[in-house]
């Protein structure tokens, strides 16, 4: 019977401990490797940096075409903006003129 009540005194002493060390450790894990933890943060961070240079080559891109369309704004138009599109479009040119095509 003393073997019996030393294996309960000795359960009740380790268990709780053990419980807590196993909880810290669920947790611990998860705030490493969960979705919402550090790894996640730190891949998440990257994707941001990536989005954040494609926004602003959008952004260079699309300050470009509106300085391109406010040049043949019908107020102001700008000759040689106007020009080249009419030769972009249309295909003309003049006779002394030599193509070279790009494409």
């Amino acid at each position: 019977m003393d073997a019996w009540f030393d294996i309960r005194r000795l359960v009740r002493q380790t268990l709780p401990p053990l419980l807590c060390v196993l909880v810290i450790a669920y947790f611990g894990y998860h705030a490493v490797q969960g979705e919402r933890g550090v790894l996640a943060h730190a891949r998440l961070a990257a994707e941001l940096a990536a989005v954040e240079a494609i926004a602003a080559e959008v952004r260079a891109e699309r300050a470009r075409l509106e300085r391109r369309v406010a040049l043949l704004h019908p107020d102001h138009i700008d000759p040689d903006m106007l020009d080249e599109q009419v030769r972009d479009v249309l295909g003309l040119a003049h006779p002394d003129e030599l193509i070279i095509g790009l494409d």
